[in-house]
């Protein structure tokens, strides 16, 4: 089980990580709205700005206030690990 940061302290188990998506796009909006409705969304910003959004396979949808280039370079380096 590896863990990624995802800021202030929280981490995610990247072998649940489905997508990890910019939280700018409409739909992506539309996701964290429906993830709050159903209680499944979980709120890792501290109160700072929503950038980077974790949509995991038990459908939990986590927002991080990291830029979206933190998570890239992750996947990144996990692949060259694998290979």
């Amino acid at each position: 089980m590896k863990l990624i940061d995802i800021g202030y302290g929280n981490t995610v188990n990247s072998d649940r990580v489905i997508a990890v998506v910019s939280a700018d796009a409409a739909p992506v909006k539309r996701i964290i709205s429906s993830a709050k409705d159903n209680n499944t969304a979980v709120d890792a910003t501290c109160g700072k700005k929503t950038k980077t959004v974790i949509i995991t396979d038990s459908n939990h949808v986590v927002m991080s206030a990291l830029d979206i280039s933190h998570f890239t370079g992750i996947s990144d380096e996990q692949k060259d690990k694998n290979n």
